[in-house]
């Protein structure tokens, strides 16, 4: 397993295989700009040539950093892969100074709450709670909730 940085040229890839590993169309976030202006903070997980994953993150400013898209291969879960993406990701995070690093899911994606929570990061109070999780209403402005999460580096 080698875990390298993005580049342009996986852009291609990512996107003819995103939504079936997700289970529902999720190409939309992940335009190709930040294959682009990202890639020194995003990440590409390969197995015998072939990706397995893959990490999309910046750093917001120089306290925060924000991983904004995670995949992984379906036959690749439960491996360690997600696991290996993140600490990639915090490293990078604590190498440019920032101290926190944050990300959100949705509150349906139980497994996504249980990963998170398992890697220690802890869930942001929100305004109000779904299903027993606290969530912020209306994150993105399109009207749907969103659980949020930080850890400090």
């Amino acid at each position: 397993m080698k875990i390298r940085e993005f580049r342009e040229s996986d852009h291609r890839q990512v996107v003819s295989v995103v939504d079936g590993w997700g289970g529902r169309r999720m190409v939309d976030k992940l335009p190709q700009l930040f294959y682009r202006y990202i890639r020194q903070t995003s990440f590409v997980v390969e197995e015998d040539g072939a990706m397995i994953a893959f990490l999309v993150g910046f750093v917001g400013d120089a306290e925060e950093a924000y991983i904004h898209f995670v995949g992984v291969h379906p036959e690749h879960r439960n491996r360690g892969t997600g696991r290996r993406l993140y600490a990639a990701f915090f490293e990078e995070a604590r190498q440019r100074g920032c101290r926190r690093v944050r990300c959100i899911t949705s509150p349906v994606n139980e497994d996504s709450i249980a990963f998170h929570k398992r890697l220690g990061l802890r869930i942001v109070e929100g305004y109000r709670e779904v299903g027993g999780v606290s969530v912020h209403p209306d994150y993105d402005g399109d009207g749907k909730d969103k659980v949020v999460f930080e850890k400090m580096c």
